[in-house]
């Protein structure tokens, strides 16, 4: 079990010392050398354990200095970009998983694509409240610009993390390296986040290490190499991920095996970090009969052993303590555990991230300096 390095190497920690090294008033926990220009490059999906693997396909990448971080649990996107956004644990900012119920409701919410039964909306203020690091820059007088495809401007997500960013729509890679080269040099002091997605989306639908991933991580490669290359003099680029990934060789159907149906209200999170929300007084039996069915696959644990554990960090705010399951069950073989009425796409994966695994939690962060 690989427990994230809050405080002293994981993704909480890179926020906070981007902005130290723009010369704001926040933690260096890293100790990023001072620069007058940062640029942040996020790939989703790339995980340092993944990387190592294939450093034909990435010359440039693997090539850089750097050093290796954790994400946090569960390492997911919504939970690592609103980690990026806040510079705050999982349990600090509330954003503990994918699929997490609405406590009262008896529903859960997609955080990912921001989505509730109908009738039902979520405001992204009220469901993640906390001051983000560009809010901060904002107000220390530098202007913070993120970079991604145009379908996530506006969206719910986008409005929970990316709170006073100005947001720059760009749907190819050459209109994104554009528009960071253009970025960097508007301003003599300025922090730039670009987004690519393509890797992770490979790697769910035919597996990383295919064909269709190894190409998407020489695009990555390439917009790496040629962003680094029209960096302005006294910029700083850190590439990093949001998580790794890991290929199933088994799937579980958890609506199709009676013992972890029992006692189940709600099957939240996803495939490698599930949150099991119970019926009244059945998250005694629930733990139990997890942990038999998945003995030798799965890390099953309590709400109160997660919490205690630090898995979302050194605390969890009581506020969001009822989005965390009553069980929450982790694999640590390639096992998904899949419900396909309820999440249908998850089930058709070959590639999955979430769990306390060294692929799913250790992701890069490589640094060129101009």
């Amino acid at each position: 079990m690989l427990v994230p390095g809050y405080g002293g190497g994981s993704l909480a920690d890179l926020p906070g010392s981007l902005l130290a090294a723009l010369g704001l008033r926040e933690p260096n926990t890293l100790a990023l050398e001072p620069a007058d220009r940062v640029c942040l490059f996020l790939v989703d999906g790339l995980g340092a354990e993944l990387l190592r693997a294939h450093p034909e396909a990435a010359p440039f990448l693997s090539g850089l200095a750097g050093r290796t971080l954790t994400a946090g649990f569960p390492a997911t996107t919504v939970t690592s970009l609103c980690t990026l956004g806040t510079g705050l644990t999982p349990g600090e900012h509330g954003m503990v998983g994918l699929m997490l119920a609405v406590p009262g409701t008896g529903h859960l919410f997609n955080c990912l694509r921001w989505r509730l039964p109908d009738g039902l909306v979520m405001d992204p203020d009220e469901w993640q409240p906390a001051e983000t690091v560009y809010q901060r820059a904002v107000a220390a007088g530098v202007e913070p610009v993120y970079v991604a495809p145009a379908e996530f401007e506006g969206t719910g997500l986008t409005r929970a993390v990316y709170r006073g960013v100005r947001y720059l729509a760009a749907d190819t890679v050459d209109d994104r390296i554009v528009r960071v080269h253009q970025a960097l040099r508007e301003r003599p002091r300025t922090h730039v986040t670009v987004y690519y997605g393509d890797l992770d989306a490979a790697g769910h639908m035919v597996g990383w290490g295919s064909e269709e991933w190894l190409r998407q991580l020489a695009v990555v490669d390439d917009m790496a190499r040629r962003i680094a290359e029209g960096l302005p003099p006294g910029s700083a680029l850190y590439v990093t991920a949001d998580h790794g990934m890991i290929n199933a060789t088994e799937k579980i159907d958890a609506e199709s095996v009676p013992e972890l149906v029992e006692g189940v209200a709600l099957l939240g999170g996803e495939a490698r970090a599930r949150h099991v929300y119970t019926e009244p007084g059945a998250a005694g039996q629930v733990l139990e009969a997890w942990r038999e069915t998945l003995r030798g696959k799965a890390w099953v644990v309590s709400r109160q052993e997660a919490v205690e554990s630090g898995w979302f960090g050194p605390r969890v705010r009581d506020e969001w303590l009822g989005r965390v399951g009553d069980v929450v069950a982790v694999p640590y073989t390639d096992l998904a555990i899949t419900a396909p009425t309820k999440h249908k796409i998850e089930a058709l994966f070959t590639g999955y991230h979430g769990s306390l695994t060294a692929a799913e939690q250790h992701v890069p962060l490589l640094e060129v300096r101009s």
